[in-house]
């Protein structure tokens, strides 16, 4: 993953929230893009209020990108805009509110349950780390230059059932 990191510890919260804005410089972004598997990351931006929630944080905010991607269809590179939100809770290890796993037990899913929140290594979060985590999350895996169609046409053979014969007879079948 990338070296770009912007860390905040939850001991930091305990004065309040705490709003930034993560924007990466050229350098990064070129690197961002390589791990990305995007021909570049021309822009992008964040705005992230991070605030005290239970035992550890809530992060929210709003990203907006610009990503150079290569067309599925044309393969063409071509320019998109994406902008995304970024809603989770974090918790330090050990915290009762963290989602307990247990060796072999099965895992029920609820759809409609809200996600549990995310188990921090220590007591630092990497803002930067969940941005990029929610830009890979939103890029298009198939991406398609606006336009572009996939226009297939098999070779069409129309050979009647008597032709066939026809051309064993010939081949002294």
């Amino acid at each position: 993953m990338s070296d770009w990191k912007h860390v905040i510890r939850l001991v930091d919260l305990a004065r309040g929230s705490i709003s930034l804005k993560l924007e990466p410089d050229v350098e990064t972004r070129a690197q961002l893009a390589k791990e990305l598997n995007l021909e570049a990351l021309p822009a992008l931006t964040c705005k992230l209020t991070v605030r005290p929630w239970l035992d550890g944080a809530e992060i929210l905010g709003r990203y907006s990108a610009r990503v150079v991607q290569i067309c599925g269809v044309s393969l063409d590179p071509f320019e998109q805009d994406l902008d995304g939100e970024i809603a989770l809770q974090v918790v330090p290890r050990g915290s009762p509110h963290a989602l307990i796993e247990s060796e072999g037990s099965e895992i029920s899913l609820d759809l409609d349950a809200p996600d549990p929140p995310d188990v921090l290594e220590g007591e630092e979060i990497d803002l930067a780390h969940y941005l990029v985590e929610q830009l890979a999350l939103d890029l298009d895996p198939f991406p398609r230059k606006p336009g572009a169609e996939f226009e297939y046409k098999p070779a069409v053979t129309e050979e009647s059932p008597f032709a066939v014969l026809k051309r064993l007879k010939d081949d002294g079948a």
